[in-house]
């Protein structure tokens, strides 16, 4: 009867082996129309007039539209800083400038995919360019050394936060030795399988509906209705099968302007971008540039911290306030600093906006931190598990925001586990890697033969909303039969984006319930037919959906067990509040859960061509309890695959704000051939207090510390730190020349 705990088969998995199940791209309806959009194309630039004459004369071409035609052009997840189209007549101000090489100019509507793109070619778009800036840290001198790039602002900087706790100055003074590190973390596409697709339609009630893959129904239902200035419950969205999303489909695509269309033109509109468009026309991982100063005493307990913090949110806010949040908290890591300061500031530029990503701020933070705490370590001669013991956040520890973390810490079990699991070993006072090296400790930099390295960091993630941001998940039970339970049907608006989430949710219905797996229905995704789940965003949607679940099923077995049926019940789930940072300080209580992660990397870099090859990982994770163990599994894998490419291969080229690497020819990710040996999965189930059965979210903490520990590991194969990546071979061969020649400049003196 158990359904916790058990690898259960996925509910999808037979219709997308078999094709059997659609995704937004494979829709069709009776009398439908086809849509292409045409994208600006540069970088910052004002429409002085758009003509549309000849896409109107074209035979199939059914309509044009622009931002005249967009009630209210305006929309954003955070803040609604982007038209819907850009150009003149608009009922938004400042509509008329586009931002970025995708912002979306006019879409036209024709009886095939072939005649909307040859309308769309047929445009005609007078610019006056404007000034470009794709640097933030550039940017943040606006007005005086940079463009403004929205009228009605005084600065480009979207938002500062700060940290102040204790006296870094002091704590300084008190160091026994002090490490300063300046890094940087590139762009990073989302590479999701499924391009952006939908099909629009008004449905048998007279809704506008809108089929698309997206991680937030009913956040996409409101900045529809706010764009078409419906009522919300004029407009249903629903998600089909959805290819991936990693966070890249938080923001919208396509969703209002196949929903603009299908409400004026009342028939069916499809859409699907191609690849270029999508790496063009869809947010970024946020660069980062991080200074960090440490200071520690001589046995390796940390005593003061200094960060600033630099982001780049492209033309854009998107989600870019709360990713900067995340790395706030998180650039000093999961450690007990009784001194922080840290000035934090994500800033606008002309480069492709960006948002949400796997980690949301915190793998670039975590890059930062675990540099230091490793560069820490070898100047003080420890290694890097003894250092993080030391350090690491305990119950009732501050943070550095001033309040303690959620009860429940286990970071301290979890890098110990990691380490044990890795191959390290702990002998007096300190811990040793027990597999020996393939080669000798570097003293000769002209060797050619390929270098082994090991590498180690750890790292902390929010689990849901934070810094005060509304929190709550909605579901519905009913359980229908005569003398036992015989149907139970889960309604829930939780995306499934293809890690499972459907499947745990069945799970967890049944678990609360006492039914077998097998009798339980979903009915999801669907605003129709679901209250507000929230996104599945931020590890959260286990978490949150689960105590959603279980809080219905208690209520619908009430009802039940007074013989009603079928019995229907639904519950609402809030969990404990957050607060946002002191705008002058930072103290808050940023969250209400947490994951802990740690890994192990073992690494080869060959000397000839600058190549890296991830070798091994060993992944621990407090998942708190594994719902479904193959999906963790499949979850941890998936992240440390996706935070490879990260590190070592994707590489988004940008130049004066136009994308250079618009095709996945030329932005490469991982494929099978690429995958280390081994990723060794570790799963640490201390229950989470407040999380349904104990679960904590763990989908992004995976990600988190890979690349500062192939950082380390590459240091430790090589004798060099590389504090800015992808590690791509030209860029590894660039650094080693550059450090061999350095040395050997300083042996001839």
């Amino acid at each position: 009867m158990a359904s916790i705990g058990q690898s259960a088969v996925r509910l999808d998995a037979v219709g997308k082996v078999t094709g059997e199940t659609l995704y937004p791209g494979d829709l069709v309806m009776p009398g439908m129309l086809h849509m292409k959009i045409l994208f600006a194309g540069r970088p910052h630039a004002r429409i002085k007039r758009i003509d549309t004459s000849k896409a109107d004369k074209v035979p199939g071409v059914v309509a044009v539209f622009t931002a005249k035609d967009v009630p209210v052009n305006e929309y954003g997840l955070i803040m609604p800083d982007q038209p819907v189209l850009c150009g003149p007549g608009s009922s938004k101000a400042g509509a008329d400038v586009v931002r970025f090489v995708g912002d979306q100019v006019a879409l036209v509507v024709a009886e095939t995919e072939k005649i909307a793109a040859a309308g769309r070619d047929l445009i005609e778009v007078d610019y006056e360019a404007l000034p470009v800036v794709t640097d933030p840290r550039v940017s943040m001198n606006a007005p005086d050394g940079a463009p403004l790039l929205f009228p009605d602002k005084d600065t480009n900087v979207v938002l500062h936060y700060r940290i102040r706790k204790g006296d870094v100055g002091g704590g300084f003074a008190q160091s026994d030795v002090i490490v300063e590190g300046y890094y940087q973390t590139p762009f990073q596409e989302h590479a999701f399988l499924q391009p952006e697709a939908g099909l629009a339609y008004i449905d048998e009630e007279g809704r506008v509906t809108v089929k698309v893959a997206g991680q937030w129904t009913h956040e996409d239902r409101e900045q529809i209705a706010h764009a078409l200035h419906l009522p919300e419950d004029q407009i249903r969205v629903i998600y089909p099968a959805i290819g991936g999303a990693f966070g890249g489909r938080e923001d919208m695509s396509v969703q209002i302007v196949l929903a603009l269309a299908a409400h004026k033109l009342r028939r069916p509109i499809k859409i699907v971008w191609s690849r270029e468009e999508s790496i063009v026309g869809h947010h970024k991982r946020h660069p980062y540039y991080i200074k960090a100063k440490w200071g520690a005493k001589k046995d390796g307990r940390l005593v003061t911290a200094d960060s600033e913090v630099i982001s780049d949110a492209g033309a854009y806010a998107y989600t870019s306030t709360k990713v900067l949040g995340n790395a706030t908290l998180m650039v000093t890591g999961p450690y007990e600093i009784p001194n922080v300061k840290v000035d934090s500031y994500t800033v606008y530029t002309n480069n492709v906006p960006c948002g949400a990503f796997r980690g949301f701020g915190g793998p670039q933070a975590a890059f930062a931190a675990e540099g230091q705490m490793n560069k820490l370590a070898e100047a003080l001669g420890l290694d890097p598990i003894t250092i993080r013991q030391r350090n690491v956040l305990t119950e009732g520890a501050l943070t550095s925001v001033g309040t303690p973390l959620p009860k429940g810490v286990t970071i301290g079990q979890v890098v110990e586990r990691c380490a044990v699991e890795a191959g390290w070993k702990r002998e007096v006072g300190k811990w040793v890697k027990t597999d020996s090296h393939l080669q000798s400790p570097v003293t000769s930099y002209h060797s050619p033969m390929p270098r082994r390295g090991y590498g180690f960091a750890c790292a902390f993630k929010n689990v849901g909303f934070s810094f005060g941001a509304p929190e709550q998940a909605w579901a519905t039970i009913e359980l229908h039969g005569t003398a036992e339970i015989e149907r139970v049907v889960v309604h829930h608006a939780g995306a499934d984006c293809g890690q499972g989430a459907h499947t745990v949710m069945a799970q967890m219905a049944a678990e609360a319930v006492g039914v077998p797996l097998d009798r339980v229905e979903m009915i999801v995704s669907d605003t129709a037919t679901s209250g507000n789940s929230g996104s599945a965003s931020a590890s959260r949607l286990t978490y949150m959906a689960g105590n959603s679940i279980r809080g219905a099923a208690e209520l619908a077995l009430k009802k039940w067990i007074d013989e009603e049926r079928p019995a229907i019940a639904t519950f609402q789930y809030r969990p404990p509040p957050t607060t946002p940072l002191d705008p002058e300080t930072g103290h808050s209580t940023p969250n209400f859960a947490y994951g802990y992660v740690a890994e192990a990397v073992e690494v080869e870099v060959d000397m000839e061509t600058g190549h890296v090859r991830l070798v091994d990982v060993v992944c621990a994770d407090d998942v708190g309890n594994a719902i479904n163990p193959m999906l963790v599994e499949g979850q941890i894998e998936g992240a440390v695959v996706q935070a490879q490419g990260y590190a070592l291969l994707e590489n988004f080229v940008t130049k004066d704000g136009y994308v250079q690497t618009p095709y996945l020819s030329n932005y490469l990710i991982p494929t099978v051939l690429d995958v280390p040996a081994r990723v060794k999965s570790v799963l640490i189930e201390v229950p989470e207090p407040n999380g349904p059965f104990g679960v904590r979210g763990m989908a992004e903490m995976p990600f988190m510390p890979l690349a500062p520990a192939i950082a380390a590991a590459i240091k430790d194969a090589t004798g060099v730190w590389f504090d800015e990546f992808p590690y791509t071979p030209d860029r590894v061969l660039k650094k080693l020349k550059e450090t061999r020649e350095t040395r050997e400049t300083k042996e001839s003196h």
